[in-house]
């Protein structure tokens, strides 16, 4: 009786070690599966946001792109280098005006816009007698006409027409076909389509304008 109650004294320890082989043996099989299954899940998570930013709608890689492009300069109307302006200054002139009620004199700075810098050296050669038609027409001015816009605006016409006569070029008086027609009997008026003409000389400029 002692040797049978033994044997399955000592049967009993071999049972219950299985059975623990066994739940161990399935707890790793657990392990195992749940962690390769959240392992797939990441990998498969991770898959389709990258997915997205390489074949999404665009916006994300082109606001990165964007945002590492360099700026970009604003676009200006580029100068024209064969045809640049040039200015020949003219000594200033001191001149007594033709007011009668006081003696007054006029300082003028006077600067010639040229549309070529080598027609330069041909007002140099008729500088004495384009000093000379500028000097007489400020010697008829009064300080009147000169204080005003209108007035300076007038002299800047009549400066360039003078400085051009020398050269033999004979540009239109505006100013006598203003007043021309404005004095003629009411009619009909015809409008006048006038000829742009380009002379050498574009532009009359002051450089100081000092009446005392």
């Amino acid at each position: 009786m002692s040797a049978a109650a033994a044997a399955p004294a000592e049967a009993a320890p071999k049972g219950g070690g299985k059975k623990k082989l066994i739940i161990i043996i399935i707890v790793a099989v657990l392990v195992l599966v749940l962690g390769g299954g959240g392992a797939a899940f990441v990998l498969m998570k991770k898959k389709p946001a990258e997915g997205e930013g390489e074949e999404g709608d665009g916006h994300a890689p082109a606001a990165a792109a964007a945002a590492h492009a360099p700026a970009k300069a604003a676009v200006h109307a580029p100068i024209d280098p064969k045809h640049p302006p040039a200015f020949v200054p003219l000594d200033p002139f001191t001149v007594n005006l033709a007011d009668r009620e006081t003696e007054r004199y006029a300082q003028v700075g006077v600067t010639l816009e040229i549309d070529d810098a080598k027609f330069a050296d041909t007002l140099k050669n008729y500088m004495p007698a384009i000093r000379n038609n500028i000097l007489m027409l400020l010697s008829h001015k009064t300080a009147a006409e000169l204080l005003s816009l209108e007035g300076k605006q007038k002299l800047a016409r009549q400066i360039k027409r003078e400085a051009l006569l020398p050269l033999g070029i004979d540009v239109p008086d505006e100013d006598e076909d203003e007043n021309a027609d404005e004095h003629a009997a009411p009619k009909k008026k015809k409008k006048k389509r006038r000829v742009e003409v380009s002379y050498p000389i574009t532009g009359v400029h002051f450089s100081n304008l000092i009446i005392q």
